[in-house]
């Protein structure tokens, strides 16, 4: 996967690509990620990238020429055409089926607007999805690529050791991951419930079932809403309800 970066702070992103999991599949070759400078597409001495809006109104607005130019030189160099995209609090709402879906995209363009957003021509030229990350606003749209970036990358075969562990997260199935323990099994007077200690798999599974379902539903009883979550979350647990990988902590 290759990933490019339109940003006026490409410096925010050093010690994120530099760390833990994400450097070493940076290292191996797994994932690219190239940073563009926006403001090395303008023409002034001042490298001005925003403006006043037409129309009147508070902040400034992402110029489309240093943009546009910036999109450009990209696509002047072939090669696969990238999927671009705007992250904006006003797009699509990020979630897992979305993760992987874009995650099979051989090549990304993300777009981090800043001040009150970009030029609509610029999107109306380029951008194939506007993105959010939540409803709520951020101060530009580089953390949302750091966002997008770590949740895709984990879907990358050969990003994680075990490549299962993704099956057992949060929405992957439609709930919200059952509640986690590891050594030791007593811990300030906290015992690791009974069942993860018997070995049975299908009871092991079965508790994991339940525990999910009433922590979405106090949660995010919004995700019990989707039609797909049940079929999910039965073929899930079904098949978790076979021997579990690894040692059983004793």
């Amino acid at each position: 996967m290759k990933i490019e970066i339109l940003t006026i702070f490409p410096d925010i992103f050093s010690s994120f690509l530099s760390e833990s999991l994400l450097a070493k599949a940076l290292a191996k070759g797994l994932l690219t990620v190239d940073l563009i400078n926006i403001r090395d597409f303008t023409h002034d001495r001042h490298r001005t990238v925003d403006d006043r809006p037409y129309g009147g109104g508070p902040g400034m607005v992402i110029k489309p020429e240093p943009l546009s130019e910036a999109i450009d030189s990209r696509l002047a160099l072939g090669g696969p055409k990238p999927f671009i995209i705007n992250l904006t609090p006003s797009g699509r709402l990020l979630e897992q089926v979305l993760v992987g879906q874009l995650a099979q995209k051989e090549r990304l363009m993300l777009i981090c607007g800043r001040y009150e957003g970009v030029d609509q021509r610029v999107l109306d030229l380029y951008s194939d999805m506007d993105l959010s990350i939540g409803d709520y606003v951020l101060n530009g749209g580089e953390v949302p690529a750091m966002v997008l970036i770590e949740a895709m990358a984990r879907l990358i075969p050969g990003f994680l050791s075990d490549s299962s562990s993704v099956q057992d997260d949060s929405h992957s199935y439609g709930l919200l991951e059952h509640p986690l323990y590891t050594r030791p099994r007593v811990f300030r007077s906290l015992s690791v419930p009974p069942v993860l200690l018997s070995g049975h798999h299908a009871q092991v599974a079965a508790y994991r079932l339940g525990e999910a379902m009433a922590k979405t539903r106090a949660v995010r009883p919004d995700l019990l809403e989707k039609k797909d979550v049940m079929e999910r979350t039965i073929m899930f647990f079904s098949q978790s309800s076979s021997p579990l990988k690894g040692k059983d902590n004793k």
